[in-house]
């Protein structure tokens, strides 16, 4: 194990960050702009959702990198910005976090399907390489591939990740089967967790897809395949369309109630995805957090 890893582990479960493009919404990104952009054009506000995170008790945050591959970018014309776009990710939540937390950039899936053949695997490759520098350039401590569907391109983002030495978490969604603990390509934990370790993965996960009521199965079918630290960040429940807004239902008390759940099935570290918030964070740091400060 890394030795950032044993450092952050020693004193129990870690704490990470909530949901960014929530937030990011909440401060005035209008729908079908590009939140990675305000990295370069709205640094101030970047940094405040940062901040709120690490004030909330976050002992690790991510970067506003989710959607900053060069692949993903091309949808905004602004693949030629892609290594300045998460160079400066890092370096905001750097500034954020001080001596207060660590900081792991964040790539998210390109959008495109390796099996359907919408994207070569070298042209995914160089993409990840390069956010994955950039990031790195930027003063990120790890880094996150996170909500991943399809193995291959996880496997592939990790190639990439891994030439920066830093440490790297592997996430992937599991939202489909009758049990919701398949990913989207019929991919179980077991499976995934084999193959992310054998390809060099620091720590194996699952984000997004489902309602934390949904991921202790989840959690234990990780933590029974490898004995790799466990990194799980629920959702906020299921969304639901009210007065065309998407709403989520569960609370902070709810939420931290399935998350002792969680932890207790082996998860190392926890945190929120899509529909939470710095009181989440919050509530989870209160409850379960380490009792002595970095």
């Amino acid at each position: 194990m890394k030795p950032l890893l044993e450092q952050l582990l020693a004193g129990g479960p870690v704490i990470t960050d909530g949901a960014w493009g929530t937030q990011i919404q909440n401060l005035g990104l209008e729908a079908g702009d590009c939140p990675d952009s305000w990295n370069l054009h709205n640094p101030e506000a970047v940094e405040r959702v940062a901040r709120s995170y690490v004030d909330a008790g976050s002992r690790i945050i991510l970067t506003n990198t989710f959607g900053a591959s060069r692949v993903m970018l091309e949808r905004h014309d602004l693949f030629r910005k892609a290594a300045a776009i998460n160079r400066a990710g890092a370096e905001i939540s750097r500034k954020a976090a001080g001596k207060k937390a660590y900081v792991f950039g964040s790539i998210g899936p390109s959008g495109k399907m390796i099996f359907t053949g919408e994207i070569g695997e070298q042209d995914l490759l160089d993409a990840y390489r390069e956010q994955a520098q950039a990031l790195a350039e930027g003063g990120a401590h790890g880094l996150v591939i996170e909500t991943m569907s399809e193995l291959d391109e996880a496997v592939i983002a990790l190639k990439a990740a891994r030439e920066t030495g830093l440490p790297v978490v592997v996430s992937m969604v599991y939202d489909s089967g009758k049990e919701f603990d398949r990913t989207m390509m019929g991919t179980t934990p077991a499976a995934a967790a084999a193959a992310l370790e054998q390809e060099g993965a620091d720590v194996i996960g699952a984000n997004c897809g489902m309602g934390v009521e949904f991921f202790l199965p989840v959690c234990k079918g990780l933590r029974a395949a490898t004995k790799l630290p466990v990194w799980i960040k629920p959702n906020a429940g299921l969304p639901e369309m009210e007065d065309g807004k998407v709403v989520y239902h569960t609370d902070p008390a709810k939420f931290v109630d399935h998350a002792g759940r969680i932890l207790s099935a082996g998860a190392q570290f926890i945190g929120g995805c899509c529909g939470t918030s710095p009181d989440f964070i919050r509530e989870l740091s209160r409850v379960h957090g380490q009792k002595t400060a970095k």
